[in-house]
């Protein structure tokens, strides 16, 4: 029977996408298939921030930033912590990753018009020492365009693949099974779901109208990870990090399921660090939500006091911004899955963002204009603003007493005592007007506002909370976030993936997140943050590019 492509790639997100252009560049025929519309080309992509991690670039230099990849790589090895024997691939995914983002990443992008903003963000910054988790230096770089801006050169490149014959797309193919023939991936098979115009995110039809088989040279997984299916999240939930919470909010749409993980893993693709994952702590429920269990991260500045659900402030160095996966270990270990913030009417206005293309229309939509009035306007972003007055996880007050009394209701328990959340507040505000500062994060807010970038647009002026003078008092009510999954199949540095005895399954490659982003876990236990949407690039190039050779 002859093939009806030369590589078949199994989801039509970033990973996906560039696998697929770069099969198609290579002069091969491609088909891309995926259980979504087409409305949803460009997967979870499409959705984020389109931050992306790179090291010693012109963005950083001209901030005044020092950075090598040298010392980029001690951060990420730091954040990772490879301590397992199946850590042998995903570090050496790690030193080709970190030096591609150092190396030909930026060039290659911006040949194809991809575009980033000027001012660096500064993520997860850490506070151990040297060798621990966090980046030392401003690294995450924002897509002009955000998320649909990442997606859009290489949904151009494989418009004009389809046009010329090169690739098909086979939207509303879901596969069931991975056929594996002699050893030799060599195709896939299952059921065509009817159409359905859903817009891009919402919950779509799964009414079956038939089914399909297609054969290939070579399969390449690129279906993500499992943030949208709960009970797989807790079914693999690290006992390290305490038991599961009870209730947790998608960062990702429901269709993220991790079907596809499953049925590759049956065929007998090895999966490893199925433990690691990466799910935010600052989670807000979206007041006007696409998918199901919708919710929003907050990317916060420095300044916020953040407390667990006693009402006691977390502890040196989990302040905004610093340590994720610290943040939930601390938290799940309370017994609560949920946290607070407070905060004033100035602190949100500079340094409350909220993740998401459909967040930032200012970014999303290219615009200096509204970009600009970041800075200059009285309120906060017009996004955030919609979330103070209309999102369920958001208190205002004018004095704390009635502050503390709204977020005891609002969590359906007496836990938060006044007093004790006074106490708190005070102790830090008289440390405000101390030069000799003994508080931590009064520290790491100075050494924020030392950077241009943060001090410009992303750190409020150090104030009292207690200040009327910056009120109203604020208290946002933060939930679980399920977005990553950090493991996946192992893979060589060509994406192709190895078998459950060890040996590489002939024409199986796997790409994106379904790959641990590469090697099955590039990021250990811990990530850098901008570096997911980097490692869909990264180990989809790799995968594109070794399918298309291998296919003679």
């Amino acid at each position: 029977m002859a093939d009806d492509a030369d590589v078949i790639v199994v989801g039509g997100g970033l990973a996906g996408l560039v696998a697929a252009t770069e099969i198609a560049d290579a002069g091969k025929r491609v088909v891309v298939v995926d259980q979504e519309g087409e409305q949803s080309l460009g997967g979870q992509a499409f959705w984020s921030l389109g931050g992306l991690f790179l090291v010693d670039s012109p963005e950083q230099r001209r901030l005044g930033v020092k950075d090598s990849f040298e010392l980029a790589l001690q951060d990420w090895m730091g954040a990772a912590g490879f301590d397992r024997d199946e850590d042998l691939w995903p570090r050496r995914w790690a030193e080709a990753y970190v030096a591609f983002a150092a190396g030909e990443k930026r060039g290659w992008l911006r040949a194809m018009g991809h575009r980033i903003f000027p001012v660096v963000g500064w993520a997860e910054r850490g506070g151990y020492d040297a060798m621990g988790h966090g980046n030392s230096v401003p690294r995450f770089h924002v897509t002009w365009g955000t998320g649909p801006g990442i997606v859009e050169p290489f949904e151009r490149r494989a418009r004009e693949a389809q046009s010329s014959g090169r690739l098909t797309f086979k939207f509303r193919h879901r596969v069931d099974a991975l056929s594996i023939t002699a050893g030799t991936a060599d195709g896939v098979s299952g059921t065509i779901l009817e159409p359905d115009n859903v817009e891009r995110g919402h919950r779509s039809s799964r009414n079956i109208v038939g089914d399909f088989s297609l054969r290939a040279q070579a399969v390449i997984v690129a279906s993500g990870g499992i943030g949208g299916n709960h009970d797989l999240v807790r079914q693999n939930w690290p006992k390290r990090l305490g038991e599961p919470p009870k209730f947790m909010i998608s960062g990702v749409p429901e269709h993220v399921d991790g079907r596809m993980i499953g049925i590759t893993e049956a065929a007998g693709a090895r999966l490893i660090n199925r433990d690691r994952m990466w799910h935010y702590v600052e989670g807000i429920r979206n007041w006007s939500p696409i998918w199901p269990r919708h919710g929003i991260r907050v990317l916060p500045g420095p300044s916020s006091m953040w407390f667990d659900a006693s009402g006691t402030r977390l502890p040196a160095p989990l302040f905004p911004g610093s340590d994720t996966l610290g943040q939930l270990h601390y938290i799940m270990g309370t017994g609560h899955g949920y946290s607070w913030f407070v905060l004033t009417q100035s602190i949100i206005k500079k340094e409350f963002a909220l993740s998401g293309s459909e967040q930032n229309p200012d970014l999303t939509g290219k615009s200096w204009r509204l970009t600009i009035k970041r800075a200059t306007n009285k309120g906060a972003p017009a996004p955030v603003e919609a979330f103070k007055q209309h999102g369920a996880d958001f208190i205002v007050r004018d004095n704390l007493a009635d502050l503390v009394s709204a977020m005891n209701s609002l969590a359906g328990d007496d836990l938060l005592k006044l007093e004790h959340i006074r106490a708190q507040i005070e102790a830090r505000d008289r440390e405000m007007a101390n030069p000799y500062v003994k508080d931590a994060q009064v520290m790491n807010i100075h050494n924020a506002r030392r950077y241009i970038g943060d001090r410009l647009i992303r750190t409020a002026k150090p104030h009292r909370i207690l200040d009327p003078e910056h009120g109203p008092l604020i208290a946002v009510k933060l939930n679980i976030l399920t977005r990553k999954t950090l493991g996946g199949f192992e893979t060589d540095l060509d994406s192709r993936v190895f078998g459950q005895h060890g040996q590489i399954i002939r024409g199986l490659y796997a790409a994106g997140e379904a790959a641990g982003f590469g090697g099955g876990g590039v990021h250990g236990y811990r990530s850098l943050e901008g570096t997911f949407l980097g490692g869909c690039l990264f180990s989809g190039r790799n995968a594109g590019r070794a399918a298309a050779k291998a296919a003679g």
